[in-house]
């Protein structure tokens, strides 16, 4: 047996790995271990569990899950291996031998490492250690802020291993084995200054001077860049021994650099803005950027420096404080554009066409010209004019893709001004009305990219006259001039100048400057656009040694130059296949890869199935293909191609298309797969996979029920796409199972127009000529339908659910089907017909031994025996229900049986235990959360009851499920 923290959070049998099953388990697992043989107290792990309040019920939780781990280990025989998980008052302890233990074993790994007297030796023990890492520490768990801190002290203990494990090999001389180590953890940790200086020096020390001086220099952007610092001595120090030609011993880190500095001179070797090599270059702000080593900082002012030592630096940044009572206003606007130079004039020209009521700015131009860039930079130097907010959505009117529904995008700005989702109307017209309702007092920005029509932006105008509305397009939508005064911004390309300073934004200004005629030169080759403008730039970042006037020579006398002239797909391809030679072969694969996606939006473990990779290798991809700017990051792990980038991607490698179309639909498979698990546990599989379904190399975890179905509501565009793809290339088998998981979806937004996507999963059922998918299909659409009030449709339909049910030999899916079937009946007035199709169900279900459907049966058969005036035997199909022993997950089930009780209790003249089980009922669902099961019991309670507490409770009910989001 063997407990694993340094990778996916797993207990390692000889019979495979323990089925520990929810995210919440492991970590209670994790958090078990990290205190290893110690008492966890209950308060300890409720903070492990939950990020923010816990649930009331959070110690019955913590119970389940300790005792479902209980009965696991005792499964594996752990008490033959020391292993106990015992219950210490109101703590818990886990003992097991520290041999059993990967993190454990790590640390007396490390401290041998530190005792071997030769290199050699040190370096088999460090290996030794790094080998037991299987990924990131603790992946697979919910990550509470205690386990968050742990995790990250041991990803500080590996990186530190790393270090150590490249001086031993630079001890041995083996300077190009160190280089290859430390370069796949600077990628993956760019901002880590000791990884870059001991990278530098590997490098240096490997013969290879021009790349070490270029990852310095790469290094110190990315740290202006992003942190707006300057490097701290540690990597100023490398810097310095390297022009010095002295890279100093290899088993200690370099000297400080102010016992360096006065041998280094300075000059054009410095890096920009710095005094010398030594490291002291100011900010702005007059102050030396924190040292690596995290020493004292030298404050200028008065003309002495005060040394001050610097604060620890935490381990997740905070987030800033808002005021006190004043809310956030609303923010869908993506992240200012780096690098962004020149557009004076059409900066100023959209400030002037901003000014007036209720103004609509129009910047058109060719593709990849900046208008989404110049669109943004305006937005967020203005924030003051809008202090309500500023709403943003990409059209996708130029997008292989497809635009998004209007409704959908009404519904995201809906949403973000605070209306419920409940409340959302399903139609275009009332949505949109709403919509200018909201926006009728408030002063909003509302940023529409890529329109392709006027029709579209019309609906999408807010109402209020201190609103503004900024649109980009490719087309001049002239009708949206005519018909709302909209304000033309057109944007060319960018002049000369503008060009050149978008090179020196990426190269850095003294290589610019340095060659400032070739320089113009590629400005004037690429025609001012600044898609190739950045490509062509960062082509030249990655090869320090090459000249710009190489590179425009060798653009003067190719296609390329033709290409980057033209604004057609054919230009921008040359201008990307220039940058794409530069990629190491691992992100050349993933981008290809990427091209054949049929959805807009990928996540590492997308990447990874695409790609036949792993979700960590797609990460460290996605991030190379995002610092040579062809991909952007949306979101936290959340990437998008460009649309032109997708298309030159297809082409890299047409022949894998149906390969990796293949690898992402059984991604989606999977992954809906274990969200519909885990937003509605205990319910039957509803179907098996594909005989040649691809399992991907990792699934993503849930912690808990909101998470899955957020993902479900994220990835429900995309979803719909790979199913549509999926569809067109004859995958049916495919297409149906993507669709039909989605149902917890659809059952929690069931009037959410989910029908031209069951529609599509019944094309392909049939194509498929699987009598069991088009029954589920049938049953689940047939539902939807009725909830839409399209009854007779839905009855229809549902006639020939059971009998293809049956053909399949699917007994639980023809309970399934005669219910729903039952429920259209009932509404039909065919109540007869619909009782004796739920006591069919009722029998196909016992017969089978499945007690979740059983349940499921017997309450519409209650139900159904109430609605006919029956009573007694409502009463005794609503015992037998209860009696069949529901799990926690299914309390808004049984809170429905026992108000199906005290009705029945109430029609039998019971009044006194009527008014108790529907009192019983109503408080177990207001316990769960069930506030529809609150209302309805409560409902029936004031039927026949006065009492003000239920009128109270009533309400509150209510209220909540109109606050509910």
């Amino acid at each position: 047996m063997e407990f694993r923290l340094l990778g996916t959070v797993s207990v390692e049998t000889l019979t495979g790995p323990l089925p520990l099953g929810p995210a919440k388990r492991r970590s209670l697992l994790a958090a078990l271990l990290l205190s290893a043989n110690t008492p966890v107290s209950l308060g300890r792990l409720t903070e492990c569990l939950w990020d923010d309040e816990p649930p009331s019920q959070a110690r019955g939780v913590i119970q389940g899950h300790v005792s479902r781990l209980r009965a696991l280990l005792a499964g594996a025989d752990a008490e033959a291996y020391g292993v106990e998980l015992a219950t210490l008052g109101d703590a818990y302890v886990l003992r097991a031998p520290e041999t059993l233990l990967d993190s454990q074993r790590f640390e007396e790994l490390l401290m041998l490492a530190r005792e071997q007297r030769g290199p050699a030796d040190a370096v088999l023990m460090f290996k030794e250690a790094l080998s037991l890492w299987q990924g990131p520490a603790l992946s697979g768990a919910f990550a509470g802020p205690p386990l968050r801190v742990a995790a990250h002290s041991l990803e500080e203990s590996r990186l530190a291993t790393v270090e150590q494990l490249s001086r031993a090999y630079g001890a041995l001389g083996e300077h190009h084995r160190a280089a290859a180590l430390l370069t796949a953890e600077t990628a993956a940790h760019p901002l880590r200054e000791s990884l870059a200086a001991e990278l530098m020096l590997a490098l240096f020390r490997a013969g290879r001077q021009s790349e070490a001086l270029d990852r310095f220099h790469r290094t110190r952007r990315l740290l202006a860049d992003e942190l707006g610092i300057d490097p701290g001595h540690e990597l100023a120090d490398a810097y310095a021994l390297i022009l010095r030609g002295a890279p100093g011993p290899t088993d200690a880190p370099p000297k400080s650099a102010e016992a360096s500095a006065a041998a280094v001179p300075t000059g054009s070797g410095d890096p920009p803005g710095a005094e010398g090599p030594s490291g002291g270059g100011r900010s702005p702000g007059g102050t030396e950027g924190p040292s690596g080593g995290g020493g004292p900082s030298r404050v200028a002012g008065g003309g002495t420096d005060t040394a001050a030592p610097a604060p620890p630096r935490p381990p997740f940044p905070a987030a800033p404080p808002s005021p006190a009572g004043e809310p956030h206003p609303v923010d869908l606007l993506p992240r200012a554009p780096r690098g962004f130079h020149g557009r004076a004039a059409e900066l100023a020209a959209l400030s002037r066409s901003a000014a007036g009521e209720a103004p609509v700015c129009l910047v058109t131009g060719p593709a990849g010209v900046g208008k989404t860039a110049l669109a943004l930079q305006w937005a967020h130097r203005n924030p003051a004019l809008f202090p309500d907010g500023r709403l943003f959505a990409d059209l996708r009117g130029f997008s292989a893709a497809g635009e998004p529904a209007l409704i959908d995008v009404l519904r995201e700005f809906l949403l973000a001004l605070g209306v419920s989702p409940r409340r959302v109307p399903e139609s275009v017209p009332a949505a949109a009305a709403l919509f200018r309702s909201l926006t009728a007092r408030r002063r909003l920005l509302v940023v529409l990219d890529n329109a392709r029509d006027s029709a579209t932006v019309r609906t999408l105008l807010p109402g209020g006259a201190d609103c503004v509305t900024l649109v980009t397009s490719r087309h001049r939508l002239e009708g949206l001039i005519a018909s709302d005064a909209a304000r033309p911004v057109p944007l060319d390309t960018l002049e000369t100048d503008d060009g050149t300073a978008l090179l020196a934004g990426v190269l850095g200004e003294e290589r610019v400057l340095a060659e400032p005629v070739a320089a113009r030169r590629l400005s004037e080759l690429c025609g001012g656009l600044p898609l190739a403008l950045r490509v062509t730039a960062a082509r030249l970042a990655g090869r320090p040694h090459w000249t710009l006037a190489e590179l425009a020579g060798e653009l003067a006398d190719e296609r390329g130059r033709l290409a980057y002239l033209d604004v057609d797909d054919t230009g921008v391809a040359a201008a990307l296949r220039l940058t794409v030679q530069q990629l190491p072969p691992g992100a050349v694969h993933q981008l290809a890869r990427l091209g054949h996606h049929p959805g807009g939006h990928y996540d590492p473990y997308a990447a990874a199935a695409l790609a036949g990779t792993d979700p960590v290798t797609a990460r460290a991809a996605l991030e190379q293909l995002a610092a040579a700017h062809l991909v952007t990051e949306t979101a936290p792990g959340r990437w998008v191609l460009h649309d032109l980038v997708r298309l030159y991607a297809r082409s890299l490698d047409p022949a894998s298309a149906r390969e990796a179309l293949i690898g992402v639909l059984d991604h989606c498979i999977a992954t809906a797969l274990a969200a519909a698990d885990t937003a509605e546990p205990g319910g039957e599989p509803c179907f098996v996979l594909p005989e040649d379904f691809r399992r991907p190399s990792a699934v993503q975890d849930f912690a808990d029920r909101a998470e899955a179905m957020r993902w479900l509501a994220t990835e429900r565009e995309d979803l719909a796409l790979t199913a549509l793809a999926a569809r067109e290339a004859g995958l049916d088998d495919r297409a149906w199972r993507i669709i039909l998981l989605q149902w917890p979806q659809m059952v929690w937004r069931v009037r959410d127009s989910w029908s031209p996507l069951l529609e599509l999963a019944l094309e392909s059922a049939r194509a498929e000529k699987d009598a069991y998918a088009e029954s589920r299909v049938l049953t689940l659409l047939g539902w939807v339908l009725t909830e839409e009030g399209r009854t007779a449709e839905a009855a229809a339909l549902l006639e020939r659910s059971p009998v293809l049910a049956r053909e399949a030999g699917d007994p639980l899916g023809e309970a399934t089907a005669l219910v729903n079937l039952a429920v259209v009946q009932a509404e039909l007035g065919e109540l007869p017909t619909a009782l004796e199709n739920c006591a069919r169900a009722v029998e196909l279900t016992r017969g089978e031994g499945d007690r979740h459907t059983e349940m499921l049966t017997l309450q519409h058969l209650a139900r159904m025996h109430l609605t006919a005036h029956r009573p007694q035997e409502a009463l005794d199909c609503a015992r037998t229900a209860l009696d069949l022993g529901p799990e926690h997950e299914e309390a808004a089930r049984r809170s429905l049986l026992l108000a199906v009780c005290g009705e029945a209790r109430l029609a039998l003249g019971d009044e006194e235990d009527g008014v108790r089980l529907l009192d019983r009922a109503a408080r177990e669902a207001e316990r769960d959360g069930y506030d529809e099961g609150a209302v309805r019991a409560l409902e029936a309670l004031l039927r026949v009851s006065s009492r003000t507490e239920f009128r109270r409770r009533h309400d509150e009910a209510l209220r909540r499920l109109a606050e509910e989001s």
